[in-house]
């Protein structure tokens, strides 16, 4: 006489990826049609049944009250000998609490727990034609650790948009502010951006700060937080990070327009060509001061946490690296060959007319002087001859 006992062994990773949900904050329960003591074995195996859980089975379940439902179903961990009736029970049960309820199952009488839950995970090789249709999600792999890694790249995206928000509020309220602010006092310097600062700003800067953002990849260290049930977009410390940073910026937008010249320790240099529209190089340094406040911005929006550090992981993150490298050079090359406003000895903006019609700083364009000198610019910038305006000629 011989007995033999057969065990169905628990998937590779299945601990592991129980253990990284449980450190993320997420709960797993297991509700099976096993009987009590084959269903606890597996949950110890497995994780999921630990000292102080609770295990019940689904006839006494189903008995009771709506009050000791909401008691019980907190420390539930092992709910065996369910049926699809009170699988369903759970998940209500669970709404009421405030919890968000994603139900995994591959059998037919999984479909009314996954059409109840906020989100229906089925198993898209072992799962039924019932499931996958009722299903939000399927899994291609029937893979457990697939949740957890979903789990990642969901927290990944939500951080990414707030990353995005906490970047881009800052500048864009404060050019709203110097705008209104410089229509409302024409008689001061010019706080607004021109033109072609706009487009900077817009099109060229906020391109590479939203794309450095996106090329960061989900870590492992998004698993060690508890999730955000509020769903907020905002938070305390994106709010402090905005109210912050858009102070700095709007110092930098009133302040050095009109202190620029003690800085530089020079007056302005008025071209003799554009006698009513003179550029000045405190505009280009107050530009260049808010571009670069907004690129390093972009380093500060990596943290959406009240840690300082803000290269932690910099240097894995190659993509990030490049863009942001990218847009400081080609905005530094594009000043430098345009106008170079801080070279040692200023010059005129005659000087430059020669150079090109893209320069940062363009003057009004309700002006006919400045429509006739742009069509200079243009020809001039094609015509093999030298420009009558330049000090060459």
């Amino acid at each position: 006489m011989a007995i033999v006992g057969i065990e169905d062994p628990l998937r590779e990773g299945v601990q592991e990826a129980v253990a990284n949900c449980n450190k993320a904050g997420v709960r797993v329960m297991m509700c099976t049609g096993d009987n009590m003591l084959t269903a606890r074995s597996i949950a110890q195996q497995c994780g999921i049944y630990t000292a102080g859980g609770a295990t019940m089975e689904g006839a006494p379940f189903r008995a009771l009250s709506p009050d000791e439902l909401k008691a019980i179903a907190p420390r539930l961990q092992v709910l065996a000998r369910s049926t699809p009736e009170d699988k369903c029970l759970l998940v209500e049960t669970l709404k009421k609490l405030g919890e968000i309820v994603c139900v995994a199952g591959d059998g037919t009488n999984d479909g009314p727990a996954l059409h109840a839950a906020h989100v229906g995970l089925s198993m898209g090789i072992s799962g039924t034609e019932v499931t996958n249709e009722t299903a939000d999600i399927i899994l291609m792999d029937d893979d457990f650790s697939s949740i957890v890694r979903a789990i990642m790249w969901g927290r990944c995206l939500s951080d990414l948009v707030r990353k995005v928000v906490q970047n881009q509020m800052p500048a864009k309220i404060a050019v709203i502010i110097s705008m209104m602010a410089s229509s409302s006092f024409p008689s001061l310097p010019s706080l607004a951006p021109n033109v072609w600062q706009l487009y900077w700003i817009l099109a060229i800067v906020d391109i590479f700060t939203v794309l450095a953002l996106a090329t960061e990849r989900p870590t492992p260290a998004l698993l060690m937080r508890q999730p955000n049930k509020m769903g907020s977009l905002f938070t305390v410390d994106m709010i402090k990070h905005i109210l912050g940073h858009l102070a700095y910026q709007l110092i930098i937008v009133f302040c050095l327009p009109l202190l620029g010249t003690l800085i530089l320790g020079r007056q302005h240099d008025h071209s003799h060509v554009l006698q009513s529209c003179p550029i000045c190089s405190t505009q280009t340094l107050a530009f260049n001061a808010f571009i670069f406040a907004q690129i390093f911005n972009t380093l500060n929006s990596r943290r959406l946490d009240r840690k300082l550090n803000v290269f932690d992981g910099i240097l894995d993150d190659r993509h990030f690296l490049l863009i942001i490298s990218i847009g400081s050079y080609s905005y530094i090359f594009h000043v430098r060959k345009s106008i170079s406003p801080f070279t040692s000895s200023h010059r005129g903006w005659d000087a430059y007319l020669d150079r090109g019609f893209l320069e940062p700083q363009f003057p009004d364009c309700s002006s006919l002087q400045w429509r006739v000198d742009c069509l200079h610019r243009l020809w001039f910038h094609f015509s093999p001859t030298r420009c009558p305006y330049s000090r060459d000629t």
